[in-house]
């Protein structure tokens, strides 16, 4: 370990006896002190470790536990650079201090991941387990998320796969502050400039159709692809009737028409839909079913609360169980005749009265 012949010393005459304590207080030179930051200067580097110079007789390196860190800063670190260190041992068995470069490891890793989402560098990573938000990523210890969408067609359908690889991603977003990182491992496989995607974003308009490729699904909707910006088609933007089962209505790869319904600038998400394209089939229905007028409908199923009755397509109603006696036979998918007796076009509620044998005094 090389050490440092403090000028101080040189000049103490072998005549006159004096302790090291004396030597150091004539010399200026402040002892470290465990658990007090210091200005160091990088003397030497190497992957088996670091040599500073802290002001003190000998040179002081870096503890055992960070120098297996060090790896992915080496290139960010440069000798006769001067960094904050803090002492953790003031002197070793081998005779020099130990200190740590904690603060800059806290800091660099942030500045490093900066510096990739800004030249859109591609980076490797480690995948984690599947959750809810996506595949959860480490990067030094910096912990990310990788969003379902962001993933390859290979994995869209089988995210887990990928759990315990080493992946290239590319960074989406980064923000020190709200200890956020969000990567995406199709930007990196498919070469995807974001700085382009950015400028393709914001030339898509609200409101204005567009051609949107399918890519896959999830329990709240399906996602697609409109001119390479990522974008989700909610289940309840997908039909003006109720859908359980979004596969049942679009497939993957398919070219469908969407509506875009809004922007999310900071993800560069769109929110899409397919219904809005068409006319909403609540507009001007009490116009279209007056309370005196009969009504052919279809019986789709029975609830614990009463009738569900099908008028048209998107278009369902509710004759309330206790609008009924129970002698009525009802039967699941038969047609029926019944009356409006209140529509809600605000709730899309309607309620209705079977008909009777015999018309009640209201509707002669």
């Amino acid at each position: 370990m090389p050490t440092k012949q403090s000028s101080a010393t040189k000049k103490v005459k072998t005549s006159t006896p004096r302790t090291m304590e004396d030597l150091l207080h004539a010399s200026h030179i402040t002892p470290p002190r465990k658990g007090t930051e210091c200005e160091a200067t990088i003397v030497q580097i190497s992957r088996r470790g670091i040599l500073f110079d802290i002001g003190w007789k000998s040179y002081a390196v870096l503890g055992d536990l960070e120098i297996q860190e060090i790896g992915p800063f080496l290139s960010h670190l440069k000798e006769g650079e001067k960094v904050v260190a803090r002492i953790v041992v003031e002197e070793s068995k081998e005779g020099y201090p130990v200190v740590s470069m904690r603060r800059f490891f806290d800091k660099g890793r942030w500045d490093i991941l900066q510096e990739k989402f800004e030249s859109e560098e591609v980076m490797e990573v480690l995948a984690g387990d599947y959750g809810k938000g996506g595949i959860f990523i480490d990067f030094m210890g910096i912990r990310g998320v990788i969003p379902k969408i962001q993933l390859t067609t290979d994995y869209i359908d089988n995210p887990e796969k990928l759990s315990g690889q080493k992946i290239k991603v590319k960074i989406l977003e980064v923000d020190k502050i709200k200890n956020r990182l969000v990567v995406s491992q199709k930007a990196a496989a498919l070469g995807i400039s974001y700085k382009d995607i950015q400028k393709r974003f914001d030339a898509i308009e609200i409101g204005k159709t567009y051609k949107a490729t399918v890519i896959g699904f999830s329990e709240f909707g399906v996602f697609c692809e409109l001119d390479k910006i990522e974008g989700l088609i909610h289940i309840s933007e997908i039909s003006w009737q109720k859908v359980n089962d979004p596969q049942k209505h679009v497939a993957v790869g398919s070219v469908i028409d969407v509506v875009v319904v809004e922007k999310n600038a900071v993800n560069l998400k769109l929110n899409l839909s397919i219904k809005r394209l068409s006319k909403d089939p609540w507009e001007d229905l009490e116009k279209k079913y007056p309370k005196d007028k009969e009504i052919k409908a279809e019986v789709i199923r029975k609830e614990s609360y009463g009738y569900i009755v099908r008028l048209e397509e998107g278009i369902e109603g509710l004759i309330h169980i206790s609008k009924l006696t129970g002698n009525e036979r009802i039967e699941i998918g038969k047609p029926i005749s019944v009356y409006i007796e209140k529509i809600d076009s605000k709730s899309r509620r309607i309620s209705l009265l079977l008909l009777p044998t015999e018309k009640p005094l209201i509707y002669r």
